[in-house]
């Protein structure tokens, strides 16, 4: 068996997986469907995948595109990453040809690795860079252990104020101390499975199924959400959290009424209450007889700043007060960076081990990022005697089904037509997703109709993004402000 114990002072991600195949050979690591995958088999696939990278050039700090639906070769590839110091870069499925390009070239991958399902999309995209299918990475022979807690091992795509995706680098080091976090927090153990339903682009889907893996425990992965696959993991599966974004709580709770399963058992479920409904958060919590997470993080700082709390099952909650998550230090601040007072809002600054390490050939955001060793979240909170209580955003973002939106992403696509004089997206509420995005467009041509305004939009942009309504309006409509910027918040109160 292959791994070495991991260094003393240097936490890295593959160490950690390595010491529990050597622990509990015969643990379950992987269920996919009616693959099941030993802790010990895991890690001899995981070493092949690390010597098939290997063998193809991919050498300490390259990075490593994945374009893939959920499947434990995904897992692997991270795993095999962590190993020989590489980086995965997660690339969203989701997104238009033109916004893929633009991700893969600002990470300057060595291989593209790729599903069948999405590799024409991965040709497309990918230009120069060799592409290679996911069932091809493995090899036989050696590969260098030389990944540590120095190294780079995510990259997530997080939604740009300036209209295109940034790159989100997140370290070995900060890997595992988001997974003690969220321990700590949320009261896991090591034996507690994960359904892994979520994309894995995204950190509900990479994330906590390497936390997962490093603690002992077994990573149940689906290709996609499906209330009746993750209805089938709780009767067969002790699940420690059950991620639950808003908008697929109503389902899974309606497959749960409708089979009445006896489940092995649940001790948290869901995320961000703020966007559900109290007697949802009642009534999922009740069925499963689990708390409801609390929380407020971000790809760029995991579970933190505030995860630790957690809702008692059958509580219709009226207000969402948050607390503090373990190993983080926050301030509220206002807009020259000082600290407010108790029970006015601020912007949330933080620094924690969780914290990602910037965002990748971006140094302009990263300025705008960091200030002083403190990360800016970009979010308002007010303290109270009851914990912290979400105010807004201080930079507009549109959070429509677990999805980050900015309008620039979209706005930047308007405005390419000639046909717009001027255009601004901004957000509805919405009883399903939360919030959607509402272009408002000044036009000069009356061909540009709202059919037109949506295929421009689903040529450029993933399906998730697209404007869920569109209003024309006269420019001199348009409220402005002293400068001639259009208030956003002025037209959100037109189109409510």
């Amino acid at each position: 068996m292959t791994g070495a114990l991991p260094t003393p002072g240097e936490p890295a991600v593959y160490d950690l997986f390595a010491v529990r195949a050597r622990v509990a050979p015969d643990a379950l690591a992987i269920a996919q469907g009616a693959l099941r995958l030993r802790y010990a088999e895991l890690l001899d696939k995981v070493d092949r995948f690390a010597a098939g990278l290997h063998a193809r050039g991919v050498k300490r700090g390259d990075r490593v595109a994945i374009l893939s639906e959920n499947r434990w070769e995904y897992l692997a590839l991270h795993l095999a990453c962590a190993r020989i110091g590489a980086i995965a870069a997660c690339q969203n499925w989701r997104l238009a040809l033109p916004e893929l390009q633009h991700c893969i070239r600002l990470v300057s991958p060595r291989l593209v690795v790729a599903s069948d399902q999405h590799r024409a999309m991965a040709d497309a995209a990918a230009g120069a860079v060799p592409v290679c299918a996911i069932e091809e990475v493995p090899a036989a022979g050696p590969s260098p252990h030389v990944g540590t807690g120095d190294d780079g091992l995510l990259i997530i795509y997080t939604s740009g104020t300036t209209g295109l995706p940034k790159a989100a680098l997140i370290g070995q080091r900060a890997e595992v101390w988001r997974a003690c976090v969220l321990r700590i927090d949320v009261g896991l153990d090591g034996s507690d499975g994960y359904v892994a339903w979520a994309p894995m682009f995204h950190m509900g889907g990479t994330e906590h199924s390497l936390a997962t893996l490093m603690g002992g425990g077994p990573v149940i992965v689906t290709t996609s959400f499906s209330p009746a696959a993750i209805v089938d993991a709780l009767e067969e599966f002790r699940i420690g959290w059950l991620l639950l974004i808003p908008a697929t709580i109503e389902p899974v709770l309606e497959e749960l009424e409708r089979r009445a399963p006896v489940i092995r058992g649940v001790k948290v479920v869901g995320c961000m209450p703020d966007l559900v409904p109290a007697a949802t958060i009642a009534a999922i919590t009740t069925r499963l007889d689990a708390s409801y997470l609390d929380s407020f993080g971000a790809t760029e700082t995991g579970m933190p700043p505030l995860s630790a709390n957690l809702i008692a099952p059958g509580t219709a909650p009226g207000r969402y007060p948050k607390n503090l998550s373990m190993l983080t230090d926050l301030r509220l601040c206002d807009a020259e960076g000082h600290d407010v007072e108790r029970g006015q809002p601020g912007e949330a600054w933080l620094r924690s081990p969780t914290l990602f390490s910037g965002y990748w050939n971006n140094p302009e955001a990263n300025v705008d990022a960091f200030r002083d060793g403190w990360y800016r979240m970009g979010d308002l909170f007010r303290e109270e005697d009851d914990g912290f209580h979400f105010v807004g955003r201080a930079k507009y973002l549109i959070k429509s089904g677990g999805e980050n939106i900015y309008p620039a992403e979209i706005e930047r696509v308007l405005l390419a037509d000639p046909r717009v004089i001027d255009a601004i997206v901004v957000r509805r509420p919405d009883a399903k997703w939360g919030e959607v995005p509402v272009a408002v467009i000044a036009r000069n041509c009356d061909t540009l109709d709202e059919a037109a305004v949506i295929a421009m939009c689903r040529a450029n942009l993933a399906g998730y993004k697209q404007p869920r309504g569109v209003r024309f309006v006269n420019d001199a409509e348009f409220p402005r402000s002293a400068s001639g910027k259009i208030m956003r918040e002025a037209v959100e109160a037109m189109v409510a």
